[in-house]
């Protein structure tokens, strides 16, 4: 069930990434900041922009940026055709600017320079980070060189912004290394090697990547496990992977005799790389040192030195947090998938009939979510289905799952009753002794008559229809027996609705991660998949139901369960 969705909220942040999260990330920015998306509307801002535009964040979010902003040198309104930061920013290439203007709401001018680039957020679509500010915060006539400096400061902050936007908004811990390299080389280094301190505390070689012109180039066999960290060598990589301190270095630091096998290591690859000037800085995260990163220049003029550290330093902050988060992330995802393993449950065999279930989680939630099936027997030898949606992506919704799903078994078994009885039940019990707030449900049973057809007898409590296609095609709608969701605290008479299954015929019970996407409506989602399983209908039950997930591609923004039912044909006889 997808969660209610705030108004408005999407307009206000790039796909891929959370506002609170990115406005902090902007304002650790020393000067004026904002993000545009494709159409150049501002999507987020930093203190320092509203400080200096004098303007507040609310009055500059949604608008676009060269008609609220740009003008020229007397203060009249600038031609886009004009616009010096217009070519690069639809080019999507990086671009300074020396002196330009932006207008104040009283009509003053503030002369800034600039210095725009792109960034990805991980969604749809790429944006433009624009840095800013003004000489006159400095003083009127700057110093030539102070001016030069100012702009090597301003390019530096570009590229610790285009790192933090960069690495927030992904949770893939290889994703995390492949964005770091591209932000490093060859902007600072033609070489870049990460080397990470896994979980069992083993040091491996993760990545070793050469630019060649415009291609990064891996080289899979530098690659690898690595010695242990040795507790009390001075020597630099070791050092950085204890989180001590960064450090300059060189094909001679590793020339003496080793101290170790990191550093047989290190000498190995110096050899190998022609490596002559290199900058090594932990990755370090709130928590815990998690490897280092070192940056070496080979064919690239020019040795590293203390003035770079900083830089490299900050840079490597921002990938230890980043990295952390994504192990994080993947950690609970393998909990939470295991725990998804042990809550769905085996399909009972029932002679004449054929069942396949999948469940494909949400991939930005935790691995696991509020989706579920389920098929067993009853008392009276009936075969009962089950296809429930609880609100919510996370082990709260997996942990109400359990116990609706647990309780309708229990009220199913034990009470002889039609479906809608007991989906009533259900209802009653949901509020006082659960946790779960609102669900959707179909339960059904299904039995054989005398005449050897099977018969469907169901509820809905507000799920999406199931979906009835006979052997040759023909596909509807159950759209009867259709009632209010569950803990909505509203008591009312649910209705039943039956159904005898032509032979040869697919059910397919389904939740709505199926059918929703985005810029569609649910109609269009719903004729959507009742196409492809009519196209479908004459596969086996198995490949049928892989091949209608792949057809109709979820959004991925939901989970998506699915249980699929194949009546035997005409004339079979067990």
């Amino acid at each position: 069930m997808t969660e209610p969705k705030t108004a408005g909220t999407s307009a206000a942040r790039p796909p891929g990434d959370t506002g609170p999260r990115l406005t902090e990330a902007l304002d650790a920015i020393g000067t004026g900041a904002y993000l545009a998306d494709e159409q150049g509307r501002i999507l987020a801002v930093n203190s320092h922009a509203e400080h200096l535009l004098e303007r507040s964040a609310a009055d500059l979010i949604g608008q676009d940026a060269h008609e609220l902003l740009h003008r020229g040198p007397q203060g009249q309104p600038l031609p886009t055709t004009r616009c010096s930061m217009r070519p690069a920013f639809h080019a999507g290439h990086p671009a300074q600017g020396e002196e330009d203007y932006f207008a104040r709401p009283d009509g003053s001018l503030l002369r800034i320079s600039w210095l725009i680039a792109p960034y990805a957020s991980g969604g749809p679509g790429t944006g433009t980070l624009v840095l800013f500010h003004s000489p006159e915060a400095y003083s009127t006539e700057p110093h030539p060189q102070e001016a030069a400096e100012r702009m090597s400061d301003l390019e530096r902050l570009a590229l610790l912004a285009e790192t933090t936007t960069q690495l927030t908004s992904t949770f893939d811990v290889e994703e995390a290394q492949r964005r770091l390299v591209r932000l490093v080389v060859p902007r600072l280094a033609d070489w870049a090697v990460i080397d990470l301190i896994t979980e069992r505390d083993e040091v491996w070689r993760t990545t070793v990547v050469q630019a060649d012109g415009d291609r990064l180039v891996h080289h899979e066999d530098l690659q690898g496990p690595m010695p242990p960290v040795p507790q009390e060598s001075p020597m630099p990589l070791s050092r950085a992977l204890r989180g001590v301190a960064s450090t300059l270095a060189g094909p001679e630091t590793y020339q003496g005799a080793p101290d170790s096998g990191i550093a047989v290591e290190q000498r190995r690859l110096f050899d190998a790389t022609g490596i002559h000037s290199a900058a090594i800085a932990p990755l370090r995260s709130t928590r815990e040192v998690l490897g280092a990163l070192t940056l070496g220049r080979a064919e690239k003029p020019g040795n590293f030195t203390t003035a770079d550290l900083p830089l490299i330093e900050d840079i490597a902050r921002r990938a230890g947090v980043a990295l952390d988060n994504a192990r994080l992330y993947q950690r609970q995802r393998a909990v939470a998938e295991t725990m998804q393993n042990h809550l769905l449950p085996q399909m009972p065999s029932v002679p004449g009939l054929q069942m396949t279930v999948r469940y494909l989680p949400a991939p930005d939630a935790s691995q696991v979510g509020g989706d579920w099936y389920d098929a067993f027997t009853l008392s009276d030898g009936a075969t009962a289905l089950a296809i429930g949606d609880v609100v919510g992506h996370d082990l709260e919704a997996a942990a109400g799952m359990a116990q609706l799903r647990n309780m309708l078994r229990a009220y199913a078994w034990s009470q002889r009753e039609p479906a809608s009885r007991i989906v009533e039940r259900l209802d009653e019990a949901v509020m006082p002794i659960t946790d779960v707030g609102m669900a959707t449900l179909i339960f059904a049973r299904m039995t054989e008559t005398d005449g050897g057809l099977w018969q469907l007898s169901w509820t809905n409590a507000g799920h999406p229809p199931p979906l009835l296609i006979d052997h040759n095609g023909l596909a509807e709608y159950l759209s009867d027996g259709h009632g209010l969701l569950l803990g909505t605290g509203v008591s009312a008479p649910r209705p039943d609705a039956t159904v005898v299954l032509p032979p040869g015929s697919t059910l397919v019970l389904y939740t709505d991660g199926l059918i929703e996407a985005p810029g569609q409506t649910l109609d269009e989602g719903l004729d959507r998949l009742r196409k492809h399983a009519a196209a479908l209908s004459h596969r086996p039950l198995p490949s049928f139901t892989d091949q209608l997930l792949r057809r109709v591609q979820p959004s991925g923004i939901d989970d998506v369960a699915l249980l699929a039912v194949r009546t035997p044909p005409r004339g079979h006889t067990g």
